[in-house]
Formats: structure tokens, sequence, C-alpha cells
């Protein structure tokens, strides 16, 4: 039925346009005033190198941060550029260019910013002018070798992330002489307490005496996760050595020294812009200088020998991955960084491998660790 026609010179009255609520009485007043612009203040407050994003999230329902004046009590706020942030009564500074470093952790340190048993952290032993940084995943107290560091809470969180599928390579010394069969369990997924671990991939390089060397490679980074594995199939691990993680790999680096990843590298392999990675900055910025020297460390074509004490064979290459380490030895010690004997030419120049000589030598006196050796079975 059709409807009756409005009189002549009415109209139909419009609907009730709703105001939005007045936000309460002492609740934080960001400039924005849309919900969906800006960054939330614990990514913000991350990407300014403060904490990591979860620690961010309990910062602020601590009560410690303070938007435009006023407390905020929830992360899930979004702020602007205008907005005044401070943390614990301290403006909140310029979030700092994105940086990455390649740690080379010894056994011993335990990989946490405080340690409830006063043991000595990962961030005590590094140098002193280095500025505050955050390690991606972490290394347990026994295990050695690889270890990133990032100043920006961002990044830490994408390095972190299952989905960024980055696979973990690891030297793994047994107790035992393992078959090759023994790890098809590791390959197709296995269960431990409850706990479900993907598949690994694993290869046997070398028996040796009573223990035998194997790598270990994963796209996960569970508590514990490759000798919680090795115990479930009945073998014990006595070292663990993390070899690289994704394409960042930690090649000759000495046992406690630290190198910083080229900003060209961040951009090329993580996607991060120039001005974010501080490719400028690293232009400007001087190498570091080694401790108690003028000026930055001399190269191994300086000291006119290579870390085993023998001539080097042909020019001096430098770093693939980062510039010069500082706070650490250059030369590593012969157990770590060693040239292969007999190697000669480009044989000599090739990153060594760990669990040949650099790993295993020191475990057997008198092994022989000449390029042959290094073969896996």
């Amino acid at each position: 039925m059709p409807k009756p026609p409005h009189p002549s010179g009415s109209r139909p009255a419009a609907p009730r346009s709703r105001t939005p609520a007045k936000p309460a009485k002492g609740a934080a007043a960001p400039a924005s005033d849309s919900k969906t612009s800006g960054e939330r203040i614990a990514k913000v407050l991350a990407r300014a190198g403060i904490a990591s994003r979860r620690e961010a999230e309990a910062i602020i329902l601590a009560g410690r941060v303070r938007v435009n004046g006023k407390p905020v009590d929830t992360p899930a706020l979004n702020i602007t550029a205008r907005d005044r942030v401070t943390v614990d009564g301290q403006p909140l500074a310029a979030p700092e260019p994105a940086r990455l470093w390649l740690y080379h952790k010894p056994a011993g340190l335990v990989t946490t910013a405080r340690d409830e048993k006063g043991r000595q952290t990962v961030f005590d032993a590094l140098p002193p002018e280095m500025p505050r940084v955050m390690s991606v995943g972490r290394l347990d107290l026994n295990s050695e070798g690889l270890l990133l560091l990032t100043n920006d809470g961002e990044l830490k969180r994408k390095l972190e992330l299952p989905a960024t599928g980055w696979l973990r390579k690891y030297r793994v010394r047994l107790k035992g002489a393992p078959q090759d069969t023994a790890f098809e369990p590791l390959r197709k997924g296995i269960t431990v307490e409850g706990e479900h671990f993907q598949p690994m991939s694993v290869v046997i390089d070398r028996q040796q005496g009573a223990n035998a060397w194997v790598t270990v490679g994963l796209r996960e980074g569970r508590n514990r996760e490759i000798r919680r594995a090795m115990e479930a199939l009945g073998f014990q691990v006595n070292r663990l050595i993390r070899i690289s993680y994704g394409p960042f790999q930690l090649g000759d680096l000495a046992a406690g020294a630290i190198e910083e990843i080229r900003p060209r590298v961040l951009r090329d392999q993580l996607g991060i812009a120039p001005e974010e990675a501080g490719e400028k900055a690293a232009r400007r910025a001087p190498g570091p200088k080694k401790p108690g020297t003028g000026r930055a460390g001399p190269t191994r074509a300086e000291h006119g020998k290579s870390d085993a004490g023998k001539p080097p064979q042909g020019k001096a290459t430098p770093r693939s991955w980062g510039q010069r380490s500082h706070g650490g030895a250059r030369n590593a010690p012969p157990a770590a960084s060693a040239t292969p004997e007999g190697a000669t030419g480009q044989e000599a120049r090739k990153p060594r491998s760990w669990g040949s000589k650099s790993a295993r030598a020191s475990d057997r006196p008198g092994t022989p660790t000449g390029p042959n050796s290094r073969k896996p079975r």
C-alpha cells in the first residue's frame, strides 16, 4: 500500500545525530581524535628503544607512562607525533635508527637483563660504549655462538616471529655414536613432555671418539629445544653452538666480540628504509676504537699474520656482514677460529666450519685437522 504524501510544505524529520561521549575525567586525551590514526603507544615505546613491545605493555599497566600529562592505563591507545609522552617523568626521546649487531656469546652468560641469582649476563659483558640493546631470542647458560642484538623493539619482535621463518643452524656435540636413522623422529616432528616441536633438519658431520658432531637446523626458538629433543632420543648434548640466524653468520667472530650489521644489509635483508637503518649516520660515524688504543683496531693485514699466527694467504678481505667488531679480541683463540692446517688459497679464506678444528681440536689432542677431516660423512 503506497504511503500517503506529506502535507504541502512539510518534510520528514531528520534523524538525530549521535554525538560521541566525552572522555572520562582524568583519562589521557591524545591530540588525535581518531582511534585508527597514529600508532599504538606500546609500539612507539618499543621503537624508541625503551623496551620490547611486551615489556612496554607491562610498563604502561604499571602506570609509569603519561600522555599529555595524564596517566595511561591501557596499551590499546593510539598516539601521534603531536602527543607528549613521558616514561617515569622523563620525556620520550625521538626514536633512533634501527641497528643490529652480531654477538658471539660465550658459555656461562645468562641472556637476560637481570638475573635473580646474580649471575653475569650478556649485557654485563658488552662494551660500555654500546647503546641500550635487546636480544633477539636467547641462548641458555651453557650454549654459545651467534646472538643478535638490536636497539629497536619492533625489529626484535619481527625477527622473533615464527612467520619470519628464518632457519637457525647449530653445531651440536653429542655423547655416543648415533646412526642417521636415530634422528628420523626429529625430522618428522617430535612431542616432548606434551610440547610439540616442529620438524628439524639433522645431519651427522663426523664421529670423534666417544662424541659425534651433528648440524641441526630449525625455524622456531623454544626453550632448550635441541637439548630436550636429543635427550628424548637418549642422547646427551655436551656442547651447543649457534652458527647462523637466517642470513647472518657467526663466521670467524671471536668469542665475546661484537660486530654491527651494515645499514645497507639491514635494508636489503629486512626491508628497512635507509633513514630507519641510519645509513647516512653510519657513513659519517668513524669506526669504533679498540680499547686502550687511539685509533681503530689494526686489521689482520696490518698485523702481518692471520688469526692462527700464520702469514695471510693473499689479500685480506673485509667482513661480509658487518663493520669492524669492538669489545672483543679481534684475533680469536686457536680453538675458535684457527685456519685448518694444510689449507691454502681459497680454502684458507673460506668461513671455518664449527665442529672441525675450530670446535673440536681442543677436545682430543692429535686429531687430524686437514681439509679432508672436515667433510661430513
